[in-house]
């Protein structure tokens, strides 16, 4: 990977885990990468990195659900739940993919650059 490309990722990597949203799996996996850059591990911990976040991007459809369901009430109070739902139907209707929280941005961003990790 260039340098460019790398420091870019780097950003986007220390961007998510800084994000509220990054679970502890995500930020486990982020870390491992910083610790191997410029290591024989390296390429190892890219593999990893990318499964994880891979695993852990949200669909704008998989954020619907959850925030129309009940588990989502529980989890983000009512009344957030259907600001969320709301706001992930507006955002599927405009073209997204996936949820556009902070984390879920960062994650997008470093997998768009997933070949040049490998």
């Amino acid at each position: 990977m260039d340098q460019n490309a790398k420091d870019y990722v780097t950003g986007k990597v220390k961007e998510l885990m800084n994000a509220p949203s990054c679970c502890a799996e995500a930020k486990a996996a982020c870390q491992a990468w910083l610790d191997a850059i410029g290591t024989d591990k390296e390429t190892e911990q890219s593999r990893n990195l990318i499964r994880e976040l891979e695993m852990d991007i949200m669909p704008v459809d998989g954020l619907i659900a959850f925030a129309d369901s009940e588990a989502g009430a529980k989890v983000f109070g009512e009344d957030m739940a259907k600001n969320i739902a709301a706001h992930g139907k507006e955002i599927k209707a405009a073209g997204a993919r996936y949820c556009d929280c902070p984390a879920c941005n960062a994650v997008a961003a470093i997998l768009e650059k997933k070949d040049m990790l490998l």
